[in-house]
């Protein structure tokens, strides 16, 4: 890149801005309708579990946002491949999140009588939204033609999900298999 630092900053709107914005704004919407979510949840006698970490996901999110934010390139080509790739990963997004419903939370809630989601991609996979998110870190910088943030982003979430998904897990499990909902989608 030989744009100075900040060049989004400084030029006019091109696709690549338009993909920070959606990301943005998409990442905002679903902590506003996940904190929603959460409040109810615990309102109905759920308890979080592994609120140590998570302040350490959204300074994650929001250093990889930035970092992205900051290094493009704002005249970078996107490669049709990768766009078509990231609006897969958004797709399954919406079908992960319209599969768990109400039950969605970007933190780990759980309570006894909260059923399991069994529905959606959670027929296939335990944690369909942490997939998302994996294929977005590493997608969307190298979309951008970053392929270091890629690297170095994918590798430092998937330290933090090494340890989310553990407790996650721990949670479900102590609840035994007929009578968990995942309340939890980060």
């Amino acid at each position: 890149m030989t744009d100075p630092l900040g060049a989004l900053f400084a030029s006019s709107p091109t696709p690549v801005t338009w993909v920070l914005v959606y990301i943005v704004v998409q990442r905002l919407a679903e902590l506003v309708h996940a904190n929603r979510n959460t409040r109810r949840l615990l309102g109905e006698g759920g308890q979080e579990h592994g609120a140590d970490h998570y302040q350490y996901f959204i300074f994650l999110h929001s250093a990889w946002i930035a970092m992205i934010a900051l290094l493009v390139d704002p005249q970078h080509a996107i490669d049709p491949a990768m766009l078509a790739l990231f609006v897969a990963t958004q797709l399954l997004r919406v079908w992960t999140l319209a599969s768990i419903g109400r039950w969605w939370t970007t933190r780990i809630i759980s309570a006894p009588h909260f059923d399991r989601v069994k529905r959606g991609p959670y027929k296939f996979i335990s944690h369909p939204n942490y997939l998302v998110v994996v294929l977005e870190i590493a997608i969307v910088p190298l979309m951008l033609g970053l392929p270091w943030v890629a690297l170095v982003f994918s590798i430092l979430n998937a330290l933090l999900l090494r340890h989310r998904i553990g407790v996650e897990n721990k949670v479900l499990g102590e609840r035994g298999p007929s009578k968990v909902r995942e309340s939890s989608g980060q």
